[in-house]
């Protein structure tokens, strides 16, 4: 079987197309064909160094794809041929966020599916929504669900609200998909005309190019009328100040990102004055994932797709991520 590996050697971070045997599943296990991947910035972090893994580790959080063997005591949960696709947090269930349930990264810690087969716990997988293509299913366990819990599980958005998502990665789409489900007003940046355009296809209400426009959270107030109440932060350090000045009193400020700096300062006195909440969100639970699948399928919501590239030229996948010439998720096929 075809796996692409971490290799960490003399400081210097390389990928490295391997062969290996996965085991059969054991009691409890599953045995998974993965079919597509795709590309986070938390995977681009690993394979370059700035989250720190072991050499040899297998990277990329998400995939899709079928079950090829089930494991004893498995069969009551899943069947050879069961559609299927990965848990960011294959240790989080339910629940609140623990240190238990989170140490196990998918891709990360823990060996991911830029591979052929991986052999699985049962629970480390949930379904995929109804009608989807494995390259769509796998852009949903990161992105997607970073999104959903940004949305529904902490800002919990109702109709009427204004939202204020940055950029045009996959996770900033699919926040601004799930906010115009729950019937909200969203207000979108990005530094590029042309992809302004396809946000505002996307049903993005009011768009900002932050490029042109240096006071865009002031500019995103006014919009608002009296600012908004939710802001998704993609860009860390580079965007929190102006998130907080697109903030109307009693905002939720939703950090999800480091695109910008993983270091920031905030003005406190603004903040106090404005009453804001600020949260962090780290992907999401099991559980959360399939919550977010019935709303994916009640609402019609698909993924926007870029280019594919095969399982051998994932090198070259990320270089093409790191250029930001992608709208939408980059996928990779295996």
């Amino acid at each position: 079987m075809r796996c692409i590996r971490v290799r960490r050697e003399a400081g210097a971070v390389r990928l490295q197309l391997d062969h290996y045997e996965p085991p059969p599943p054991g009691p409890g296990q599953i045995q998974v064909r993965w079919r597509a991947s795709s590309l986070n910035y938390h995977d681009y972090a690993v394979i370059t160094g700035g989250l720190p893994t072991v050499d040899g580790r297998i990277p990329m959080s998400d995939g899709a794809g079928e079950i090829v063997a089930v494991g004893a005591g498995a069969g009551h949960q899943w069947a050879v041929g069961d559609r299927v696709m990965s848990v960011f947090f294959p240790n989080w269930i339910d629940g609140r966020a623990d240190i238990d349930g989170t140490m196990a990264m998918t891709g990360d810690s823990v060996d991911g599916c830029a591979c052929e087969v991986s052999t699985l716990e049962a629970s480390a997988v949930t379904r995929m929504p109804a009608g989807y293509s494995f390259a769509e299913a796998a852009t949903l366990p990161c992105a997607a669900l970073t999104a959903w819990r940004a949305i529904a599980e902490v800002c919990r958005v109702r109709a009427g609200d204004r939202v204020l998502v940055q950029g045009s990665g996959g996770m900033s789409m699919f926040a601004l998909q799930f906010a115009k489900a729950a019937g909200a007003t969203v207000h979108a940046t990005s530094s590029s005309d042309t992809k302004l355009a396809r946000l505002r296809e996307l049903g993005a209400d009011q768009t900002i190019n932050y490029r042109e426009d240096r006071q865009w959270g002031a500019s995103a107030y006014a919009l608002a009328g009296s600012g908004v109440e939710h802001v998704v932060d993609s860009g860390g350090s580079s965007t929190i100040a102006q998130s907080m000045a697109a903030c109307g009193v009693g905002a939720t400020v939703v950090l999800v990102g480091v695109l910008g700096g993983f270091e920031a300062s905030i003005a406190i006195q603004r903040a106090i004055a404005k009453q804001l909440r600020f949260q962090a969100v780290a992907v999401g639970s099991r559980q959360m994932q399939l919550d977010m699948l019935r709303a994916i399928e009640a609402n019609g919501i698909r993924p926007v797709l870029d280019r594919h590239f095969p399982l051998e030229e994932l090198a070259e996948a990320f270089t093409y991520q790191a250029s930001n010439r992608h709208f939408g998720k980059i996928v990779v096929e295996i």
